[in-house]
């Protein structure tokens, strides 16, 4: 959640995979590493994706809103991602969006690996 906004190494290998066809994926607080991915056109990789990630909900019951840096449910939004989340905090959600799969919190991450092998069956199929 600190290092990956600004990580241009993160966000070259996200935007090369992306642009490849490849599966972009995170869970939980992971998409924090997806906030100022920009494609090559200059337009953010999540903007006008549906995706999740921890939600502003969940830290706040966590009791850690106070504690870390940035609301990233509020700047996915801002960067122009369909951010949803599950009706109920803490209980697995996954979110596949073409090439991009989310999940939503640690217990979304078994579900999230099934999407992520599904999709990349997929795009080898298509092949």
């Amino acid at each position: 959640m600190y290092d990956f906004p600004d990580s241009e190494g993160l966000q070259r290998i996200t935007r090369e995979i992306c642009e490849r066809g490849g599966v972009v994926s995170s869970v939980c607080h992971g998409y924090c590493g997806l906030l100022n991915t920009r494609l090559s056109d200059d337009s953010y990789l999540i903007a006008g994706r549906r995706m999740t990630g921890f939600a502003w909900t969940e830290e706040v019951l966590a009791r850690v809103d106070k504690l870390v840096p940035y609301n990233a449910e509020e700047k996915a939004k801002e960067r122009g991602a369909l951010y949803v989340k599950a009706t109920l905090p803490f209980v697995p959600y996954v979110v596949t969006d073409g090439n991009l799969v989310t999940g939503q919190n640690p217990r979304s991450a078994k579900a999230t690996a099934k999407k992520v092998v599904e999709a990349i069956e997929g795009n080898a199929s298509m092949e």
